[in-house]
């Protein structure tokens, strides 16, 4: 059924109307006469590409503040990962629509994953309607590497394309210091056979970057280079810590970056070099990373961090920009995730991917310039309405297609039992 949004303030257009078909846009800026079958009352209100998230692990929902203020290794090694080791496929379904309702009712409606049992996940992505890139997660030094790489294989070819086109697959190593070299040429060459794009984590920590060095003689990212990693697309998730000359091997292998400022933070990893990487123009979208380490998956938060931190780490408040802050959250998350040209702007022709957010509010008032208070002032509890793929998933901030009450005691019930409670 045709859908008109009448009087939204869309960005680079003002206020004006926007016709879906099916589950595209059909046109931006609609005669009135051409109403459709459904109008949306856009008065008021911001209309923007839903907001895409470049890099998380779903599930992890499931772990959110039982290990809080910790580095990453020892977060990771002692806490998370014996965790991990008692998760059942049914944990990362619920754990996965606990994400899901989070994400879509504060504006994502990309996300992107790297976990197990990802036929549980991929099933909740199915269900809920939202659009998702989904890997396997690749960890070489596990005894299951190579049936690992089985799985992730199996998992591609049943997955990418599904759900009418809204599950796509990567292909997804950990990182170097879980994937040894042997088993990262292994991997490339199932990214190869597949036709897929890679997703890794690159460069997050110090401790990484030094113990690399004093192994390798490199760096993670000429680490990677050096086996043909970026000889195939790839998005490399955090790269904090990176050299002069990792920057200049990421652009010039056109390497997609996901940019976690809050998880990075919260870890104490550091603040990745974002305006360097822009300034090369490498492409970077953002993301939330897992909720355990961030704590949660709030990507008008990223924005809002993103645009802040360099502002202040390097005393200059030109730097990332409101307008740069929506576009790694949107058109350059798409990019990111190799779907450009599908997702991520307001266009005729590219997917209805779209929310609304409530400007009537004290806290976006006076609206002198809307895009600015959607990266420095909107709420999650501002967004109104979200619409994947043409179909309204989330109305007057309530969830439509999926049971939250029922998702949260789900949930609840699965962490209990993980942690001993």
């Amino acid at each position: 059924m045709p859908t008109v949004i009448k009087g939204a303030w869309v960005p680079g257009f003002g206020e004006t109307d926007v016709l879906v078909e099916g589950n595209r846009i059909a046109q931006v800026g609609v005669a009135a006469e051409r109403c459709g079958d459904g109008v949306i009352d856009g008065k008021g209100k911001a209309l923007i590409p839903g907001l895409i998230n470049t890099h998380g692990h779903a599930a992890m929902t499931l772990f959110r503040s039982v290990a809080d203020d910790l580095p990453l290794m020892d977060w990771l090694q002692n806490k998370i990962w014996p965790l991990e080791a008692k998760l059942t496929p049914e944990d990362v379904y619920w754990g996965t629509m606990l994400a899901i309702a989070e994400m879509l009712k504060s504006g994502t409606t990309t996300f992107t994953d790297m976990y197990f049992f990802m036929d549980e996940a991929a099933g909740a992505a199915e269900e809920s309607g939202i659009r998702a890139v989904l890997s396997h997660g690749l960890i070489g030094v596990k005894p299951t590497g190579a049936e690992d790489i089985h799985l992730a294989r199996n998992f591609a070819r049943n997955w990418h394309g599904r759900a009418e086109g809204r599950i796509t697959a990567m292909i997804g190593p950990h990182a170097p210091y879980t994937c040894p070299n042997q088993y990262l040429v292994q991997v490339i060459d199932l990214a190869r056979e597949l036709d897929l794009p890679l997703q890794i984590h690159l460069s997050e920590t110090m401790t990484e970057v030094s113990t690399c060095r004093e192994q390798h003689g490199v760096t993670p990212v000429e680490l990677v280079n050096q086996v043909g990693f970026f000889d195939l697309p790839v998005l490399a998730a955090h790269c904090v810590h990176l050299t002069n000359g990792d920057i200049e091997i990421l652009a010039a292998n056109d390497v997609r970056i996901a940019h976690n400022p809050g998880s990075n933070l919260k870890l104490g990893s550091g603040i990745a070099p974002l305006p360097d990487l822009l300034a090369k123009g490498v492409t970077v979208g953002l993301g939330t990373d897992g909720a355990s380490s961030n704590n949660n998956l709030d990507m008008l938060e990223e924005m809002r961090l993103a645009a802040l931190i360099h502002k202040g780490f390097h005393r200059d408040p030109e730097l990332v920009t409101a307008q740069q802050a929506l576009d790694m959250a949107t058109v350059q998350g798409a990019r990111a995730l190799f779907l450009n040209g599908e997702i991520g702007e307001v266009g005729q022709g590219l997917k209805a991917d779209l929310i609304l957010v409530n400007l009537e509010k004290s806290h976006l008032t006076p609206r002198h310039n809307p895009l600015a208070h959607l990266v420095y002032s909107a709420r999650a509890e501002d967004v109104e309405l979200v619409m994947v793929d043409g179909k309204i998933l989330v109305e007057k901030g309530e969830l439509r297609t999926i049971d939250e009450e029922r998702i949260r005691f789900e949930a609840e019930r699965a962490a209990r039992r993980l942690c001993g409670r």
